[in-house]
């Protein structure tokens, strides 16, 4: 029996795609930053946390926030090293100060930083290069993930260029600045359920967004939910995002929205089961085809499975135990 990874045998030589929780939660002030690293000690690391900048910060401290940010990053109560940061929009002066505090006193336990309202390619390339000056200017010996919001008329445009540049680990869909970017021709009506999945201009934004997402090996995730507390309808939403679109993270801006996106963007158990099944028999066989209930395998649906047991383990699913030893024992 070969024990060669699924990672070896069937990723050999390509770029790997993030393996990443499928929640992100933002929080905006020192207390809610807090309170969101005690629930991550709580549920787990299923879901990071993104400490904002952007609408987090008092017109006037922005740089006393920004510090704010890098000491709560940099913090104990940062345990699973699982936090970025929102920084300031490009067209706004603070952009370039918030990256030089964040970066240079909490680059080592930065998980990503998030642009918000690029409007071109080359504005996010501006970015991503100050990023990389201030990680090599910190001595961090690693590049920086950027996430890059999608939110305006000149963003949607570049998608795929902007997908293509370098660093960048999610394409995140901005709904509401989107909606008022189109100065009343999108009602307020489908910043909600089901409008937002069902307009015809937002649905053609999110699925040009995912496409280019995931042609160029990069997380799309998907807007917040602006019911804070009805899991029904966060779950909802999750779901058809996940099902109907292809997204494979979800926005939280509540606590209680955490869980319930995470169950949502959960795979289906059995299809988990089958997953290690199909896998350890492939990994039997050399990776080789096999038959599996009856099925014709091959390493196009390993390579599926293998993102189905990656995914049950990042939101927290147990996988069964002979998949668990083989492939995820440390």
């Amino acid at each position: 029996m070969t024990t060669t990874h699924p990672r070896d045998a069937l990723f050999a030589g390509e770029k790997s795609f993030p393996v990443l929780a499928a929640c992100e939660h933002f929080a905006g002030s020192e207390k809610l930053i807090g309170k969101a690293f005690d629930l991550q000690v709580e549920y787990g690391p299923v879901f990071d946390v993104t400490c904002d900048c952007e609408d987090g910060a008092a017109a006037g401290q922005e740089r006393e926030h920004a510090a704010m940010v890098a000491r709560m990053i940099a913090s104990e109560r940062n345990r699973h090293g699982r936090a970025g940061a929102r920084i300031h929009d490009p067209a706004h002066p603070a952009w370039r100060e918030d990256i030089d505090i964040i970066v240079g006193e909490a680059g080592s336990r930065l998980a990503y930083i998030t642009v918000p309202k690029a409007t071109s390619h080359q504005q996010v390339t501006e970015v991503i290069e100050y990023i990389g000056q201030a990680a090599r200017k910190a001595g961090l010996g690693r590049e920086i993930p950027v996430h890059v919001l999608v939110e305006t008329h000149g963003a949607l445009r570049d998608v795929f260029p902007i997908a293509a540049l370098p660093n960048i680990e999610v394409l995140d869909f901005g709904l509401m600045d989107f909606v008022s970017g189109h100065h009343g021709a999108i009602p307020a009506a489908a910043m909600r359920s089901p409008g937002q999945f069902e307009h015809a201009l937002l649905a053609r934004a999110k699925a040009d967004m995912v496409a280019a997402a995931l042609a160029n090996g990069i997380v799309p995730a998907h807007n917040v939910c602006l019911n804070l507390k009805d899991a029904a309808v966060i779950g909802g939403d999750a779901t058809r995002a996940r099902n109907a679109f292809g997204f494979l993270r979800m926005w939280s801006i509540y606590p209680a929205q955490i869980l319930p996106i995470v169950d949502a963007m959960r795979p289906d158990f059995t299809e988990v089961e089958d997953a290690a099944g199909i896998l350890c028999a492939a990994q039997d066989a050399d990776w080789g085809p096999i038959q599996y209930k009856g099925e014709l395998h091959d390493r196009a649906t390993y390579r599926y499975f293998w993102g189905v047991l990656e995914k049950a383990r990042v939101t927290g699913m147990m996988v069964p135990a002979e998949a668990d030893q083989r492939f995820f024992a440390a």
